[in-house]
């Protein structure tokens, strides 16, 4: 049985962990041998596996730890991406250290942090599906965007289960820091101010005990979303400019009926390529199946993280033309792994068979990014 193999102790589960983030390394690396694809006009890339981790969106990164923010309405620019994620690469990189080195190590680092965080937030909040849903995120094929890709994924979710288990710990100050610091780094500042609020003043009522002032304080990890926008309105007047540059062209997410409806998605999975519709088809699937276990989420781990789940998961699932990235943007909504984990358990057979394909395709999916493929 995988599941007692492997959490029979904590040092097995760190060598669990370390073994798939080590092998998603190493596909990626073995992806790009087979084919060697690099960012254009960067010069700077090390060799492997730094160079396979650096794909797409890995160069915006790269040019803001580097260069800064520009902004050209119309145009894509790197004001689309939150800052903390850059920020800290252009600090490591003051120590003389490459900023893809830098980029690919905070990664890791962070998304085996964030890992391992995340089951002991479990042991807190569900104890009894925390094997089960601990060994789910980890084997998780996206999963891969937490082990070294130069993305702010695996820096998000280390904040966000951070400032969760801050709250659990009874420290509502702790978690409004944290959680700003999270808003800091990615666009869904209402989900976390939500989830935080409804979730502090909801354990307040389950323990019976009157509401402190301090109860709401949580909802102030909205901050490092607010001090970005304050940025923008600064430098460039356009307070919302990561939203406006949405609909640049190539881009093309720009918020309308079409991109609501899903027009861009429909049309590929009609006639684009075999490879287009496995994408997107996968992104879709991932999407309906975590707002599915959505409403489970409010009936068993609580309204707080229902909320947070729901405006997480609907707020790029709605912005999206194709669902394109919702596969890695999922790893945010991780409290839905609760209730699906507490269904697994019952057919083990099933869990364990499914662990094993996931696994699998963790490797498939960091191969595939290797090789420059537009994965997620």
């Amino acid at each position: 049985m995988i599941r007692a193999f492997v959490l029979h102790s904590p040092g097995r589960r760190l060598g669990w962990l370390l073994f798939l983030a080590l092998g998603s390394v190493a596909a990626a690396s073995l992806g790009h041998v087979l084919k060697p694809v690099v960012l254009e006009g960067v010069t700077d890339l090390p060799g492997l596996p730094f160079v396979a981790l650096c794909r797409w969106d890995a160069g915006w990164y790269g040019s803001i730890a580097s260069d800064g923010y520009f902004f050209v309405p119309g145009q894509q620019s790197p004001v689309a991406y939150f800052p903390l994620y850059p920020m800290l690469i252009r600090a490591v990189t003051w120590l003389g250290v490459n900023r893809w080195v830098a980029g690919t190590v905070l990664t890791f680092l962070a998304g085996v942090s964030a890992l391992l965080l995340f089951q002991r937030w479990l042991s807190k909040v569900a104890p009894a599906q925390s094997a089960t849903a601990w060994l789910l995120l980890v084997s998780y094929p996206y999963a891969c965007y937490l082990y070294g890709v130069v993305y702010s994924d695996a820096l998000f979710l280390l904040l966000v289960v951070a400032a969760f288990y801050a709250l659990e710990s009874d420290s509502p100050i702790g978690a409004a820091v944290l959680g700003a610091f999270a808003t800091a780094c990615r666009p869904v500042a209402p989900a976390l101010v939500l989830g935080l609020v409804v979730r502090s003043l909801e354990r307040r009522r389950k323990a019976g005990l009157p509401i402190r002032i301090v109860d709401p304080v949580p909802g102030l990890a909205g901050l490092g979303m607010l001090a970005y926008m304050v940025f923008l309105q600064q430098k460039f007047g356009d307070p919302l400019a990561f939203a406006h540059v949405q609909g640049a062209p190539g881009w093309e997410n720009a918020a309308g009926w079409s991109a609501w409806l899903k027009d861009e998605w429909f049309h590929q999975m009609h006639v684009g390529h075999w490879t287009v519709k496995l994408r997107l088809g996968a992104h879709a699937f991932v999407t309906v199946g975590a707002l599915a276990l959505v409403p489970a989420v409010f009936k068993r781990v609580g309204w707080g993280y229902g909320v947070y789940c729901l405006v997480v998961l609907a707020l790029p699932a709605l912005s999206s033309k194709d669902f394109q990235g919702m596969g890695r943007y999922a790893i945010a909504a991780f409290p839905v792994l609760i209730p699906l984990a507490k269904g697994l358990d019952e057919w083990s057979g099933v869990r364990d068979l499914l662990l094993i394909a996931l696994a699998v395709g963790l490797a498939a999916t960091a191969f595939v990014l290797g090789t420059g493929a537009y994965v997620a």
